[in-house]
């Protein structure tokens, strides 16, 4: 493709060289540049992609798209273009390079802050079930049909995005589900995408180290369903407080979700066991192997999205008695003498509330409750205060650790969590930084018929330390000390 066919869809402020140059690559990383390439100098968190023009032009790009005003030097064999937000042409150019693969699918994004990978999993889940071709862009793991890809990101950016996209056209898949994160919204890693179908689960607090603050961010998961088109549905849970207000400007036909209240989609819950829930959808029964009224919400918003997309419903109801918890999602491992551990991805307050309560309407003072938490580095500050006086409170011991300390020092962020409670509440708390040394504590210290909570880390099998990724999976050490106890 030439460079005019590229950034036809682009707010084009200027452009200096050859319209028509051939362009063999696109990229927004300079040490991906190779001869022929197309550089998109994009302002992102830690670095700025105008600071690498040059290096990109050395390692033989033949165009530039920028969108700041400061090139000084213009090289003859180079067309350079500058757009009004760079940001938004990366995503106008991936779309345009592998022509627009998301119009040739029907893609449905969820959002929202815990419940977005359940979600968007169990629609592919679902989806692949009942026989469609189907792909999935996810925190956990990204799909073309059953071929499995790893991910960096809760949500790609736009070039890999676009990339898989078409690998999912080329491979005849007629659905995709995607995670929708606010920063990939702010950042308009999304931006151009065709979506038929968007859900919102909840909003809590989380990224407070990236949105000023939470009016900000739930402006941004706003925005999203603000772009939906008209043809396509925006179904959101109407038991959370900001369910309507992601509804208020979208033209997109717009359905609701509940459990306490009234909605389009409406769920009650009868049974509660660590094997599932029996619950009603609608008015029909059934058993599904979740726990947790957090679950009830996720697989309530699934029921709703696939009846939007022309689902039926006997069948989809069939499929959700099937379906089996997302990895690291309230995923259970049993010891031979009777002690349950849960693997969690809870990593906000809300989430870790979210299945400690649902742990104790299993439980019902039958055995005690031990949590495992930490948080982790560089990230959030504020929530770990939170995060400390719900273990707390809803636990009968909690033991303090390190998550993904990534370049902070874990005594630190353990600090940050302990400055939460009250004096009484900090001489109960057990501090082991060494999160194996902490996972085995609780289980040594766990009785017959406790449970032990491992939250934070769930599906990830490394632990971040500065820089470094070591190998680390919580369920795996969980499975370690379990065997350890039973010989």
């Amino acid at each position: 493709m030439n460079v005019s066919e590229l950034i036809s869809g682009c707010d084009v402020v200027a452009l200096k060289g050859d319209r028509v140059a051939e362009v063999t690559t696109i990229t927004s990383d300079s040490r991906t540049v190779v001869p022929g390439s197309l550089f998109i100098a994009v302002e992102g968190i830690c670095t700025d992609g105008h600071a690498y023009i040059g290096k990109a032009i050395e390692q033989g790009a033949v165009a530039v798209v920028y969108d700041k005003p400061m090139i000084e030097e213009y090289f003859s064999r180079v067309t350079y273009v500058q757009v009004k937000s760079s940001a938004i042409a990366l995503a106008q150019i991936a779309g345009e390079w592998y022509g627009h693969p998301s119009k040739n699918l029907k893609l449905v994004g969820v959002t929202g802050t815990n419940g977005k990978t359940t979600v968007a999993t169990l629609l592919y889940n679902l989806f692949r079930r009942m026989g469609y071709p189907a792909g999935l862009l996810s925190t956990v793991a990204n799909y073309v049909n059953d071929e499995k890809y790893a991910t960096t990101h809760t949500t790609l950016d736009p070039i890999s995005l676009n990339g898989l996209l078409s690998q999912m056209v080329d491979a005849g898949c007629e659905y995709a589900f995607i995670e929708v994160s606010s920063h990939a919204i702010h950042q308009k890693r999304t931006y151009g995408l065709h979506f038929v179908g968007g859900v919102y689960t909840n909003l809590t607090q989380d990224h407070m180290d990236y949105h000023k603050n939470m009016l900000e961010y739930r402006d941004v998961k706003k925005s999203f369903f603000d772009s939906l088109p008209e043809e396509a549905f925006a179904l959101v849970n109407s038991d959370d407080r900001n369910g309507a207000i992601m509804l208020q400007n979208t033209k997109a036909k717009s359905k609701t979700y509940s459990v306490r209240g009234m909605g389009d989609f409406k769920a009650r819950v009868f049974e509660k066991h660590f094997d599932g829930s029996d619950v009603e959808f609608n008015g029909k029964a059934l058993s599904v192997q979740f726990v947790g009224l957090f679950n009830v919400y996720n697989l309530l918003a699934v029921y709703g999205a696939a009846l939007m997309l022309g689902m039926e419903e006997e069948e989809v109801l069939r499929v959700l008695t099937l379906l089996t918890p997302v990895a690291g999602r309230f995923e259970t491992i049993r010891s031979s003498k009777g002690v349950t551990a849960i693997v969690d991805y809870a990593h906000t307050p809300d989430a870790l509330t979210n299945v400690l309560d649902a742990i104790h309407e299993v439980l019902q003072g039958r055995g005690n409750l031990l949590t495992v938490v930490g948080c982790g580095g560089n990230r959030d500050r504020t929530k770990r205060p939170l995060m400390a006086i719900e273990a707390v409170r809803l636990s009968d011991r909690a033991l303090f650790t390190s998550d993904n300390p990534r370049f902070e020092e874990p005594e630190a962020i353990l600090q940050d969590m302990l400055d939460g409670l009250s004096e009484e509440q900090q001489g109960s708390v057990l501090t082991i930084v060494d999160r194996r040394e902490a996972i085995k504590t609780a289980c040594l210290l766990a009785k017959p018929g406790d449970v032990v909570l491992i939250a934070g880390k769930g599906h990830e099998d490394y632990q971040e330390v500065k820089g470094v990724r070591y190998p680390f999976d919580d369920r795996v050490e969980v499975v370690k000390v379990f065997q350890m106890l039973d010989n």
